[in-house]
């Protein structure tokens, strides 16, 4: 059984850019990011998925609800294994100039395939994860459903990177904007790309 899987990445939150989000709590859509989940609602009804699946975090439950709204869905399931990667206390919600200052983090960037956050994470549990949630989400749905899951950046490489077959050290090598789309085909003969980070801003018309 085929599903199309849309992995949207949450929209713009205030800090963005700023500093490392992760998991801090209460961290909800600025201005910028409800007008952005707004343009990408309409962008998602066109594709009328069958349900919509979120991370916990409040700025995925937020852009998910737009959406949920939009394409007349009564509700929008919550997935843990779409949470945002742990990042534990050293890290979250610190400046990137603070990051950069820490030999830990530079190591978990250099060496993505290997390094642990201090939350404990490897980005293979990461990618296994998202992996078992898309499955779990294929097999609840029905043949030739739309599946939007709405997570966050390196999940969403995370999973590109396991259909590409692309080691997950590599995740550098694309980008994943704030509201943007990723398609996957995905079945029982395994999974494809159908495209990669299309942003709101190439559909001036939605």
């Amino acid at each position: 059984m085929t599903c199309t899987i849309l992995l949207v990445r949450h929209a713009a939150h205030d800090g963005l850019g700023d500093r490392l989000t992760g998991r801090t709590p209460g961290v909800s859509l600025g201005q910028i990011g409800r007008d952005q989940a707004q343009r990408l609602s309409q962008r998602i009804r066109s594709v009328r998925p069958a349900q919509i699946i979120a991370s916990p975090q409040p700025r995925t439950q937020e852009t998910a609800h737009a959406l949920a709204s939009a394409c007349g869905l009564p509700a929008v399931q919550t997935d843990g294994r779409l949470d945002e990667i742990d990042f534990g206390d050293t890290w979250t919600n610190r400046t990137w100039d603070e990051l950069d200052q820490d030999p830990a983090w530079r190591t978990w960037n250099e060496q993505r395939a290997t390094a642990r956050t201090p939350g404990g994470e490897t980005m293979a549990a990461v990618q296994a994860r998202i992996v078992a949630s898309v499955e779990a989400a294929r097999h609840e749905g029905k043949a030739g459903d739309t599946i939007v899951m709405v997570t966050h950046a390196d999940l969403i490489k995370a999973a590109v990177c396991h259909v590409l077959n692309l080691p997950i050290g590599q995740l550098h090598r694309f980008d994943v904007d704030p509201a943007s789309t990723t398609g996957l085909a995905w079945g029982d003969w395994g999974a494809k790309l159908l495209w990669l980070n299309e942003r709101i801003d190439t559909h001036p018309s939605a």
